[in-house]
């Protein structure tokens, strides 16, 4: 919902709230003083709708000007109670020159009869009505406030993941880039075709990262196709000693997840796994969608003889994905990393989000609002 036709529909709901308040006046109106329905009513709804513009107007500047938080209360009560009774006073004698505009368009014996009791009345209502006023800005600018933090802690969040994001770029093992480019100088010597593939490659891998923003999720699929452009530059400096397989079901393909979030997770397979293996390995990125999750797998070969070596290889880079993780999903997302024998696996799973359950959340927000 755009901010103009919330103000619209906001002025409606208060000159409707308004409109309801000068047909209870009108009410009373008839309990004391006997004057007819329709005489009341002329004489009640539209004096208290003008009564309405002017609380409103004044109450609103009087609540920015005198905040809560930031004025004694003392100063606040005595600036609302001169006010009040200012109005009051003013809607009682704007009351008693409609009344007798009203008696010469009505009989009599129908027309609201002015009289003291009756203008002590209207003046205890009308200081009333315009403290219920001051107190309904009070709790809108209190909401405005609140909403306005909300937004301002939202903007901090996916600025720290911004900056979070362009972290684990930096992150990205330097080796990988110098390594691959001692393979590509190489290889122009050997074969010029493949160095020129290898380059070409390397170069749509960080363009595609680059262009990566950490707010903006994407889908599995994308992620796995940024995966492979890693993979297949790594392949070219490890050959056949480097094995890729990938298990990802359909319905896991068009779920999103944080960008990047899965590629520190194969480097450390590649750096800390299969570089230290003279036969090389395999790594298997495992996927599937069980209902409201999204469960992830990494798993790759590791030397049997150093099992015990370190409890989890990369360290670095899984922390790194945990803190994305709960920065995007709290605890509704978990990672868990185990070593058995000659394997090392990393477990993710992370509520199962698509981009037609978004846009469905984002529109039951708006109804909401």
């Amino acid at each position: 919902m755009n901010g103009s036709s919330w103000v619209r529909r906001s002025v409606a709901l208060y000159l409707l709230a308004w409109m309801m308040l000068g047909v209870l006046l009108a009410g009373l109106i008839v309990a004391a003083t006997g004057a007819g329905p329709l005489a009341s009513l002329l004489f009640a709804v539209p004096l208290t709708l003008c009564y309405a513009s002017a609380c409103g107007f004044s109450a609103y500047y009087l609540c920015r000007a005198y905040p809560l938080g930031k004025r004694r209360l003392g100063a606040v009560l005595s600036v609302f109670v001169f006010s009040a009774a200012t109005a009051a006073l003013m809607w009682c004698v704007a009351g008693s020159a409609w009344a007798s505009l009203c008696t010469l368009v009505l009989a009599q014996a129908d027309a609201v009869a002015v009289t003291r009791p009756f203008v002590a009345m209207m003046f205890g209502i009308g200081v009333l009505l315009y403290w219920m006023t001051a107190v309904a800005h009070y709790l809108a600018l209190e909401f405005e406030r609140a909403r306005r933090a909300e937004t301002q802690a939202l903007e901090s969040r996916l600025l720290a993941q911004d900056a979070e994001l362009r972290m684990l770029r930096t992150q990205v093992d330097p080796h990988f880039l110098f390594n691959s480019l001692n393979s590509i100088s190489a290889l122009t010597s050997i074969d010029p075709g493949k160095a020129r593939d290898m380059s070409l490659q390397l170069a749509g891998f960080f363009r595609h990262t680059l262009g990566l923003e950490a707010h903006r999720k994407v889908s599995l699929g994308e992620e796995m196709a940024l995966l492979e452009r890693f993979v297949a530059i790594e392949q070219v400096r490890f050959g056949p000693r480097l094995a890729f397989t990938r298990q990802v079901g359909e319905d896991a393909a068009q779920c999103l997840l944080p960008p990047m979030i899965l590629q520190p997770l194969v480097e450390n397979a590649v750096k800390h796994g299969i570089g230290q293996m003279l036969d090389g390995g395999r790594i298997t990125v495992w996927a599937e969608r069980a209902g409201s999750l999204l469960r992830l797998r990494v798993q790759n070969d590791i030397d049997p003889d150093e099992a015990g070596a370190a409890a989890a290889p990369g360290a670095i880079g899984l922390a790194n994905v945990r803190q994305r993780l709960a920065a995007a999903y709290g605890r509704q997302a978990s990672v868990h990393w185990t070593r058995e024998d000659d394997k090392f696996r990393v477990d993710l799973v992370l509520p199962a989000e698509t981009t037609e359950s978004l846009m469905g959340d984002a529109d039951a927000r708006t109804d909401r609002r």
